[in-house]
């Protein structure tokens, strides 16, 4: 008897996830997030004094850079990913396979559109997690988080697919120059249009988005890179009719954000400028936002106050901005500047100009004019001067008259000081004839 031959054992098809895990270990994906993350991560940290004392601070930069800088990348390296296979030359290979080709396309996109917003959540998370110690109230906009990544997604598809159709090498770099530029501009443009771009700008630290911003801004960038996907991939050619769906969202989702008014999708947070105060006399406030920082600043006006406390005409608060003091209180100065992670930098500079914006009469050129105007200045010069001494390599130099001011005021016993202090406080300061001398 002849042996029956065994019938050929048939290969069971990898599953999906496999073949996803495969294609994401494949080309320049691993390389594209790991380029996204160092970018934003060194990027950050060179402006790290800027943001890391600020929930919204930190947001409003990682979106920045995700944007301005991590988009570009995520064009450039889906572009290259994209060509691959053309410049390769396994098409015609691939194209055997028995897929469709909306499938195979998806399984080959998955890189480009998965890496890029890998890499720009890692940052995040490390940015923020390094804010966390610093902060003194507010929450972080993850939301907004969330959005950018889908829009990396987005710009990652969108280059596979042009380098799907451009395989030359130089598409790559170039579309990453035309991928910045235009984001720039669109990004600092008055029109609302800017803020459809995922790296639109916003530094006010007083804000917060409308609830519908970020889903919005996810729709639109995501519903224009799968409408070309579907436009690209769909087969039979009827199936391209799908790609309309998600190009009408990403329209209908562009709509509410061109009709924007001028400040955009950001609306004042009133709890970011509720006021936190300590109980000194006058007493220091700051916003919710910067509770961190009124130890520092009591501890920098505490000079300052023990000459205020008492005294006629003497305000009885310092007020945050921005919405400014009241009746009988002044308006404590900025300290971004000044500030880093939570603490004062400089607490002599900044009672220096604590004085300063305590003084700080706006008068008419022609009220403030004549030869009793340059006595006016060395008064407030030598008052200045006795309330918070300039720190060494700061403000104007105290000329002779206004240091003889300095010394008369000096001289004085601390009762006649006071009594000095309250008729300045009184003084129309922009009159010249009632600005008393020491």
């Amino acid at each position: 008897m002849t042996a029956t031959a065994a019938p050929p054992r048939r290969t069971a098809p990898a599953p999906p996830t496999s073949v996803v895990r495969t294609e994401l270990r494949r080309g320049v994906g691993p390389w594209a997030g790991a380029a996204v993350a160092v970018t934003i991560l060194v990027t950050m940290y060179g402006k790290a004094p800027a943001w890391q004392g600020r929930w919204t601070d930190a947001t409003d930069m990682l979106h920045v850079a995700g944007g301005l800088l991590a988009g570009p990348l995520a064009l450039a390296a889906g572009c290259w990913q994209g060509g691959r296979e053309r410049r390769r030359g396994t098409e015609e290979l691939l194209r055997s396979v028995p897929r469709g080709r909306l499938r195979r396309t998806l399984l080959a996109v998955a890189p480009s559109a998965l890496w890029p917003p890998a890499g720009q959540l890692l940052a995040a998370a490390v940015c923020l997690l390094a804010t966390w110690p610093y902060v003194g109230g507010g929450r972080p906009y993850l939301e907004l988080v969330a959005a950018d990544a889908l829009a990396l997604a987005a710009l990652g598809t969108l280059g596979h697919l042009v380098g799907l159709l451009v395989p030359w090498r130089l598409t790559a770099p170039l579309l990453a120059v035309s991928g910045y530029v235009g984001l720039a501009i669109g990004s600092y443009t008055e029109s609302p249009a800017r803020w459809l771009s995922p790296a639109a700008d916003h530094s006010s630290p007083w804000h917060e988005p409308v609830w519908w911003y970020a889903p919005a801004s996810a729709v639109w960038t995501c519903g224009l890179a799968l409408a070309a996907l579907l436009a690209y991939a769909a087969r039979p050619a009827r199936l391209r009719l799908l790609a309309l769906l998600p190009l009408a969202a990403a329209v209908a989702a562009a709509v509410p954000v061109l009709r924007l008014p001028a400040d955009g999708p950001w609306r004042p947070d009133p709890e970011a400028i509720r006021p936190v105060c300590d109980d000194g006399s006058p007493q220091v406030c700051v916003n919710a936002l910067d509770r961190a920082l009124l130890p520092d600043i009591s501890r920098a006006l505490a000079p300052l106050n023990e000459r205020l406390r008492g005294v006629p005409g003497a305000p009885v608060r310092w007020s945050p901005g921005p919405s400014g003091p009241g009746p009988g209180e002044a308006e404590l100065p900025g300290h971004e500047a000044d500030s880093v992670r939570g603490r004062l930098r400089n607490p002599d500079l900044y009672l220096n100009s604590a004085v300063q914006w305590l003084f700080s009469d706006t008068c008419p050129s022609e009220d403030f004019a004549g030869p009793g105007a340059e006595r006016v200045g060395e008064i407030h010069l030598a008052v200045s001067e006795w309330l918070a001494p300039t720190p060494e390599n700061y403000g104007v130099p105290v000329g002779p008259a206004a240091r003889r001011h300095l010394d008369a005021l000096r001289a004085k016993s601390p009762l006649a000081q006071r009594e000095y202090l309250a008729r300045y406080l009184k003084a129309d300061r922009c009159r010249p004839e009632e600005v008393p001398v020491p």
